[in-house]
């Protein structure tokens, strides 16, 4: 196939998908936008409603902590996990599930072990938010939807640069020509704001479906760089012998990983699971990618996830968040990760006008991607 041929098709490709698609993509993509900086705009909300924690020195035992949780919510509830704060004024974080697959965030003072207050996190701000972004509050329907419209966004991307004039005249490809035509105006914004953003878009399309059908992915990754899967681990149940408590499960942990931070604790949901205790490394994002699984009933180390030092999978796997909400350079590629969660909608609308006001041809004429300059 020549490469006009090519380009033909893949302009054909570009136009449709982006009508298809375009609106769903404005939708994660502005969600996507008020999602780069969720953490701190959460915190602050956090703080209005519970207020700051005063350091009081010794803290209260993680143990009487999650039973103290257990005793207030009870059997409603179940509990998850603890994030432990990352200041000194934060307070704890408790996540308890229902029954029916609802989540409730819950507060405590970990210095006096009072329960500061909770919330549905479905039903708050950056929840809702979430919900859009990742499902279209479609549910697992939604989830799939999301997920397609994320790789279609991926091919997107790929078409767009294959189109771009710029690789036929370099400083042609990044000129906006604000005194031409509206038309041509229009289209000079699509191909620079395109072109600026591709590279991104398609690596948050990417991931995006990655993420959203990780059973499928997941599998393939560990595949393709030729890296053995490990297995789950699980606990082996013990006849008359309960959890080992908290503590003991922490501290076994730091022998694990000695120079890794504590940051949280999933408890074990059944006879077979394990905890999962989170770690931080100086070198690693806030959140830490770190953990160490140990047998519920003798403490045994199971696995143990280094981030420092991940496999070929592993590193892979662990590039998504970053690459993903553009927390890779620090604040200066979040601020523009803002800016690129909201390309979408100014290529969309740039888009539509294009196809509305497209050059009319003969029907036994092929399309010619040259059309687009002339517009």
């Amino acid at each position: 196939m020549k490469t006009k041929q090519i380009r033909n098709w893949a302009f054909i490709l570009h136009r449709y998908l982006g009508l298809v698609i375009g609106i769903i993509t404005v939708i994660i993509g502005l969600t996507g936008s008020i999602l780069v900086f969720y953490p701190e705009m959460d915190e602050f909300l956090i703080t209005q409603k519970f207020g700051k924690i005063t350091p009081q020195g010794e803290q209260v035992s993680v143990t009487i902590i999650a039973e103290k949780i257990k005793d207030t919510y009870g059997s409603s509830l179940l509990l998850e996990s603890l994030n432990f704060p990352a200041k000194p004024d934060k307070p704890m974080q408790a996540w308890l599930a229902s029954s029916d697959g609802k989540w409730t965030e819950a507060y405590i003072n970990q210095y006096t072990g009072k329960i500061l207050g909770d919330r549905q996190w479905e039903t708050s701000l950056f929840g809702f938010i979430y919900q859009i972004h990742y499902q279209l509050l479609a549910g697992d329907i939604g989830v799939i939807i999301a997920g397609i419209v994320a790789f279609f966004l991926f091919i997107l991307s790929l078409t767009g640069i294959m189109l771009w004039p710029g690789w036929r005249k370099l400083i042609a490809g990044f000129k906006i020509k604000f005194k031409a035509h509206p038309k041509r105006t229009n289209f000079d914004l699509h191909k620079v704001i395109g072109i600026v953003t591709a590279i991104f878009l398609g690596m948050i399309g990417l991931t995006g479906f990655c993420w959203n059908f990780y059973a499928q992915t997941e599998p393939l990754i560990y595949a393709a760089t030729l890296t053995p899967k490990p297995t789950p681990p699980v606990s082996q149940p013990l006849p008359d012998k309960s959890s080992l408590s908290i503590e003991e499960i922490l501290k076994k942990s730091d022998a694990a990983l000695p120079d890794a931070e504590t940051v949280g604790l999933s408890f074990p949901q059944s006879p077979e699971g394990v905890f999962r205790v989170r770690k931080r490394f100086q070198e690693e994002p806030i959140k830490g990618r770190s953990a160490v699984y140990l047998d519920q009933f003798t403490g045994k180390v199971l696995q143990v996830d280094n981030a420092l030092q991940p496999s070929r999978a592993q590193a892979v796997l662990n590039s998504f968040g970053p690459l993903h909400f553009g927390t890779f350079g620090g604040l200066p590629t979040r601020i523009f990760y803002v800016f690129v969660g909201l390309a979408p909608a100014i290529l969309f609308v740039t888009g539509l006008i294009m196809w509305w006001y497209r050059p009319k041809r003969n029907k036994n004429k092929s399309i010619s991607v040259r059309e687009l300059s002339k517009l």
